[in-house]
Formats: C-alpha cells, sequence, structure tokens
C-alpha cells in the first residue's frame, strides 16, 4: 500500500512539473525562439565538428576519408608523448600563459577601480574610449607598432641602447624577451576592454555601503579594500575559473604575428605547433591527437579549479 502511495505520489509530481514546464514555455515561448540561432550555431559549428576527432584514433588519409582511413588506436598519442618537441612546446604554453595570468590579469582590475574613482565625467569618458580601442585593433597592426617601437634601427629604445653604450638588440627576435612582449602587448591590447566587466560589477555594488564607510572615517584606499574588492570578488574568481580553463590555450594570431624561427625554443605554443605540423607536413591525425589532448587536460583544469572554488564557497560555473 505505501509502494503504491509513494508511485501514486511521484506520478502526480512528475505531471505538476510537466504542466510548469509547459507554462512556462506557453507564457515566454518568444524568448524561447531567439534562443534557437544562437543553439543552432553552437551545434553547427561546435558541436557536430567533435565527430571529427575520431581521426586521433586513425591514420587518416585524405583520399580514403574519414571512415576509410585505418584504424591505428593510441598510436598518435604515443607518439605525441614520446616527442620531446611537444613537451617544449606545452612547456611554453603553460609559461606564457601563467605569465599572462600574474601579470596582465590584475590590471584591468587596477584601471576598473582608477576609472570608478574619477568624478569628472567628461575625463572619464575620454580615458574609457582611449583604453578601450587597442582592443579594437587586429593583431597585425599590433605587431607591426610593437615591431617598428622595438627595432634597434628605428625603435624609441635605440637612444637609451646607445646612452648605456649596450649592443643593439632585435628584441622581438632574441629569446630572452619575447615572452615579456607577448604579454606586453596583449596587456596593452586588452586591459581596457578587460576592464568593462568589472567596471559592472563595481556598478552593482550598493552605494550606501561606501556612505556608511564614509560616516565611520574610511578613506578611499579602505572604501576600496573593504567594499569594492569583495564587491567584485564572485566576478574576479569566475573570471579567474575561465583562464585556468585555457591554459593550453594562446592567442594562435598574436603568437604568429610576433614570432619567428629565432624563438621557437620560448615562443613555439601548441596552437602555433599544430598549424605548422597540421598545415605543412599534412599530419592531420597527430595534430588531432594534440588537440583532443590539450581539451581533455583543459577541462580537467577547469573542474578541478571549479571543485576548489565550490569546495572553499567561493563562486562556481556549476
Amino acid at each position: 500500500m505505501a509502494d503504491t502511495t509513494k508511485r501514486t505520489a511521484a506520478a502526480q509530481a512528475t505531471i505538476v512539473r510537466r504542466s510548469a514546464w509547459r507554462a512556462v514555455i506557453r507564457n515566454d515561448y518568444d524568448l524561447y525562439l531567439l534562443l534557437v540561432p544562437g543553439l543552432l550555431v553552437m551545434l553547427i559549428f561546435r558541436y557536430l565538428p567533435m565527430a571529427g576527432a575520431i581521426i586521433a584514433f586513425k591514420d587518416y588519409n585524405l583520399f580514403d576519408g574519414i571512415w576509410g582511413s585505418p584504424w591505428v588506436g593510441l598510436k598518435h598519442f604515443q607518439e605525441l608523448l614520446e616527442q620531446p618537441k611537444f613537451w617544449e612546446v606545452l612547456r611554453n604554453t603553460l609559461l606564457i600563459n601563467m605569465y599572462k595570468l600574474v601579470f596582465q590579469f590584475p590590471l584591468p582590475i587596477i584601471l576598473a577601480l582608477m576609472i570608478n574613482e574619477v568624478r569628472n565625467l567628461a575625463f572619464k569618458r575620454i580615458t574609457q574610449s582611449v583604453t578601450y580601442l587597442p582592443h579594437f585593433l587586429s593583431w597585425v597592426i599590433i605587431s607591426a607598432i610593437f615591431i617598428n617601437l622595438l627595432s634597434p634601427q628605428t625603435g624609441v629604445l635605440k637612444g637609451a641602447f646607445a646612452f648605456f653604450g649596450m649592443q643593439d638588440i632585435m628584441m622581438i627576435a632574441d629569446e630572452r624577451f619575447f615572452r615579456s612582449i607577448l604579454v606586453l602587448s596583449t596587456a596593452w591590447k586588452e586591459t581596457g576592454w578587460s576592464s568593462i566587466i568589472y567596471l559592472s560589477a563595481i556598478l552593482a555594488i550598493d552605494p550606501g555601503q561606501y556612505e556608511a564607510a564614509r560616516i565611520d572615517g574610511a578613506g578611499k584606499l579602505r572604501q576600496i579594500w573593504h567594499i569594492t574588492l569583495p564587491g567584485i570578488r564572485n566576478v574576479i574568481i569566475f573570471i579567474i575559473l575561465l583562464r585556468i580553463g585555457s591554459a593550453l590555450g594562446n592567442d594562435l594570431e598574436q603568437v604568429l604575428m610576433f614570432y619567428s624561427p629565432f624563438v621557437y625554443s620560448v615562443g613555439d605554443v601548441i596552437g602555433t605547433y599544430v598549424y605548422r605540423i597540421g598545415l605543412t607536413e599534412m599530419k592531420y591525425s597527430f595534430t588531432t591527437a594534440i588537440g583532443l589532448f590539450q581539451s581533455v587536460i583543459g577541462m580537467t583544469l577547469i573542474a578541478s579549479a571549479n571543485y576548489l572554488s565550490k569546495k572553499f564557497g567561493e563562486r562556481s560555473l556549476w
């Protein structure tokens, strides 16, 4: 009898849930229709191409096609892990992303805090426009700017080298400076644009908290430390989680525009390595194995970071 009652209650709960879903969809059908184009784009360009990952387990041949190519199992993954070049590329990718996270990531937060404290509306708008502008320039333009600035013949550092009696250095082709140039150029291009997220989060903080802090005698620095930064902490953690998830990815266009054979040992990353090996040597199965390896490690990193964030009571992705 008790079992029958439980089954009846469960069936009724299911009916209620279905009715609730139908009511929600019926009331907001126009909003759900707006989701359809985006979902189709995701399905066609993100999920359907995943079927092509099967060639990582095959010896893919253009003429035989995906299904006609022979299975080789984990051969390409074994070859990948046995190649010293891959470990060099993996190290470069992780180091460049770590440098960007440590040195470039805090800059948008600092800029957002500074812009938020500006009271002159005209000056604030001009500052925002000037700092946002580099984001809209392509890496082709930005690389040309940096190459010209750092050139030992025409760059601004030419006079500095001469003043200190140093030999002219082509910094863009020097292994000692290449990673720093990548971080610096990324910071110049993206700091202003990235600060928009933090400015929006700051504007969502209750102004009453600042009023109470001023009444208690707190200065600007104390207000920033005790109100603003805690108020945007969830956003900061959310962005960090996303950055950790892309730790094995780099801006391919940026590196392609800056690097050369002189700096392969420090600047060759997974994206450029796949581009060079996949297109020039036509090793499609091998480079697909690299991409699959990259995706699995990236997913593992973001899942681990999400778990730790949730465990310590902070915001999580899911």
